[in-house]
């Protein structure tokens, strides 16, 4: 005889749940909103996020808590966003991170150093 659980532990909030549309390595996927990047490409069945920069091997989101940075990904054209940390919204351009991220354009080189891509 098979128990049926009566409630859970964990639910999702209200209204979260309706599906956002995104695009993933060019390719349309329609996801559940109210959740983090990596949870939603891991819902539509995504299994490889990025490659490492030495050996090309495929990766994919071991902590889900921004500790780890395996879920790393280029989210509307900013490189080494921490999927995990962001949350998902309707038309985000998603793409894996092939190996290590670009250099900035050389017209970047020439401006005030900035301690990351935010100016912080």
């Amino acid at each position: 005889m098979t128990v049926q659980p009566t409630s859970s532990l964990f639910k999702p909030l209200a209204g979260t749940e309706a599906p956002v549309d995104i695009w993933f390595n060019d390719a349309p996927l329609r996801v559940p909103g109210g959740r983090s990047v990596a949870a939603a490409l891991l819902a539509a069945g995504v299994s490889r996020f990025r490659s490492t920069p030495v050996s090309g091997a495929p990766r994919a989101p071991y902590c889900m808590m921004g500790a780890c940075f395996e879920c790393l990904v280029e989210i509307d054209g900013v490189p080494a966003r921490q999927s995990c940390m962001v949350e998902v919204r309707d038309g985000m351009r998603i793409r894996s991170q092939e190996g290590a991220r670009d250099l900035p354009p050389e017209i970047m080189q020439d401006a005030p150093a900035l301690e990351n891509a935010h100016g912080r």
